[in-house]
């Protein structure tokens, strides 16, 4: 879209109700996490996928579950584990001996929503087979080209990479995340509400869908017309060029990683009722677009290289 498009018109009424009571769903849910479940829904507008760290226990599989189960679409679990193969995933070829033919059986990753839990348990051939599923929406076995139903999106959740028994994301991986979160520890009022509260896996299962895929393919289309001006461009490019150049970053933001941001922003920015962007979103969404992306030189912290990086960008 270019930057001299008009703004957007807001969303019809039912579909902004809609939105809003899915996400108000996912906060019943995943108690005490505003910013990361709007962080999620700004992944499944934007046409992204989503990457959830954190610590076992802290609500990472919960979040995915509470997502799926209101957007009302076609849902798939995957526990990553050392021994999966690639064919786990994506399906095998059977020679049916009956037709004297070999037929494909899909594997779980044509659904709309894939949970892969704890994605950095299997080792890198078996990551790697989500690879062009997340960026082209297809699958290429046998010589044959699949596509993915649409809407897709993979919520991947992973341990941090100190635990014993992770592999580490190459960085091709993590690039196809649009957003990487982590949801830390419950305050003490949401601790204490759930663990007097309803069974998590009882919400989630008695939920009723207030999304499904024709509204969801709408809302991705209202995002794309959501308006951004040549002046927050030129804030997104300044990130990206002090981001090359910072001290303490080996490898900076790629064109790609500031598309991502762009679309991440257009996406936040529906979420809160404008029909454009402002710096205010690039600046939500820059540790969550950026930290899993950037390179750090020795043992610089990424997500202290990109807090510095934002605040070394003026808004002008």
């Amino acid at each position: 879209m270019s930057a001299h498009q008009a703004p957007a018109q807001m969303l019809p009424d039912a579909l902004l109700h809609a939105l809003h009571a899915a996400q108000a769903h996912v906060n019943a849910v995943l108690l005490g996490k505003p910013l990361q479940v709007r962080l999620a829904f700004v992944a499944l507008l934007a046409d992204g996928h989503l990457l959830i760290e954190d610590l076992p226990g802290l609500g990472k599989t919960t979040l995915a579950h509470a997502m799926a189960s209101t957007l009302g679409l076609d849902f798939a679990r995957v526990q990553f584990t050392s021994d999966l193969l690639p064919s786990d995933i994506l399906g095998v070829s059977v020679f049916e001996a009956h037709a004297q033919r070999f037929t494909f059986h899909p594997g779980p990753v044509f659904t709309h929503v894939l949970l892969a839990d704890e994605i950095n348990r299997a080792p890198p051939r078996t990551q790697s087979a989500l690879l062009e599923a997340m960026a082209e929406r297809q699958v290429s076995i046998d010589g044959q080209t699949r596509a993915l139903p649409d809407p897709f999106l993979v919520i991947a959740t992973q341990n941090p990479v100190d635990l014993s028994g992770t592999y580490p994301l190459p960085d091709s991986q993590l690039d196809r995340f649009l957003l990487r979160l982590a949801l830390g520890y419950p305050d003490a009022a949401a601790e204490r509400a759930l663990l007097a509260g309803a069974d998590r896996r009882d919400l989630i299962a008695h939920a009723t869908p207030t999304l499904d895929a024709p509204r969801i393919l709408a809302l991705r289309q209202a995002v794309l017309a959501v308006h951004a001006g040549d002046a927050l461009l030129d804030y997104v490019q300044a990130l990206l060029a002090r981001s090359r150049r910072h001290p303490g970053v080996r490898v900076g933001l790629s064109p790609r990683a500031g598309l991502a941001l762009l679309r991440a922003a257009r996406a936040h920015a529906l979420l809160l009722g404008r029909n454009h962007v402002v710096p205010e979103d690039v600046q939500a969404l820059f540790a969550a677009v950026a930290e899993h992306r950037l390179v750090a030189e020795g043992d610089a912290a990424v997500a202290t290289l990109a807090k510095d990086i934002l605040h070394a960008v003026p808004v002008d």
